[in-house]
């Protein structure tokens, strides 16, 4: 990593250069961005690529990201627990989270030894916000004996007080595995509802929600199914409500939405979820129409190409974990994947 920290670049121009450079990346986009726009990306993209290669970088972005970011930078893409498992392979020194912070925390119990960073300290989660260490100890309190289960959308802090983790794939399978009769289920509370209704196991709920699914409705899907006269896939992320998951065709995590996409190939599609994911479902199935309801997560949209690009320069923001609480963490990570991912399911 022999890279001048203060480095900056003296231009970020649309050159010719530039857009011979990112034209392969364009035409992979050009569906889903204008030309207009990609003029004002491409100098951006060009020229993280070429730092994260000085850096021994490497760039992990989450479905949620915006197309110029997941399709144009990211050396991986996904869910939040198979971006910290991937960033783990690799030989890379350096991984920048383009993400929110709980997931390069989760990254950093993964990689202890890599420097890990989110170019905005303020990308942050509702979800994994509505809940803390403390909490879940004083739950334990006034449910002794009953394990805690917690989803991975969650700080470093929260798995460190858990049992076990789980995804949203995984997480009835997760509290099977456990042989008890009953489980704490934290912090997300229509996941929980969810789980529920699929297992006799009796889940104990937190109040916690995401912000992005927790405001669509049931009555929303009713009006695109009608608009559409009928004639569409409605697939929901298990984080939304229950009466938005009545409405739903399918139910499942955003890996599973994906490949439900790729294998049903149906004409039209909503994706009830942050609404850039079908900007870049989309362009891995242009043939697919897809309807796109929009509730941005505001976290999500706090990372940029020119604040990725600031983080590669000056290598910050640095995100830590206690290595005390990362070995329990991580414990709670290890008993999980035991279990078994079943993204498929």
């Amino acid at each position: 990593m022999n890279v001048d920290a203060s480095r900056q670049h003296a231009s970020l121009d649309y050159t010719p250069e530039v857009a011979r450079a990112t034209a392969p990346l364009y035409e992979k986009v050009r569906s889903v961005i204008p030309e207009v726009e990609w003029a004002s990306y491409a100098p951006y993209v060009a020229a993280i690529n070429e730092l994260k290669r000085q850096r021994n970088a490497v760039i992990l972005a989450h479905n949620y990201q915006t197309p110029e970011i997941f399709h144009g930078v990211a050396d991986f893409v996904g869910d939040s627990l198979a971006l910290a498992q991937q960033g783990a392979k690799t030989d890379a020194e350096v991984i920048v989270l383009a993400g929110v912070h709980f997931m390069a925390e989760t990254a950093k119990i993964l990689s202890p030894e890599k420097t890990v960073l989110i170019p905005d300290l303020e990308a942050g989660c509702s979800l994994a916000a509505s809940i803390t260490g403390a909490d879940i100890r004083l739950l334990r309190q006034r449910y002794p004996g009953v394990p805690v289960v917690t989803y991975v959308n969650t700080s470093a802090e929260v798995k460190a007080e858990s049992d076990i983790c789980c995804t949203s794939a995984n997480a009835v399978a997760v509290v099977e595995s456990l042989g008890v009769d009953r489980v704490l289920f934290l912090p997300d509370q229509y996941l929980g509802k969810y789980v529920a209704s699929q297992t006799d196991v009796q889940i104990i709920l937190w109040n916690g929600a995401c912000e992005v699914h927790e405001r669509f409705t049931g009555e929303e899907l009713k009006a695109y199914r009608k608009a559409q006269g009928g004639d569409i896939q409605i697939l929901a992320h298990p984080e939304c409500p229950p009466d938005v998951l009545a409405e739903a065709d399918f139910v499942g995590s955003t890996a599973a939405m994906i490949r439900h996409v790729g294998e049903a190939q149906p004409r039209r599609v909503v994706l009830v979820t942050e609404c850039s994911m079908s900007d870049n479902v989309a362009v891995q199935y242009p043939d697919v129409e897809f309807v796109r309801p929009c509730n941005l997560c505001p976290y999500m949209k706090r990372i940029t190409l020119p604040k990725i690009l600031r983080s590669l320069e000056t290598m910050e923001h640095k995100v830590e974990v206690d290595p005390e609480i990362g070995v329990r963490a991580k414990l709670a990570l290890d008993r999980m994947l035991a279990v078994g991912r079943r993204e498929g399911k």
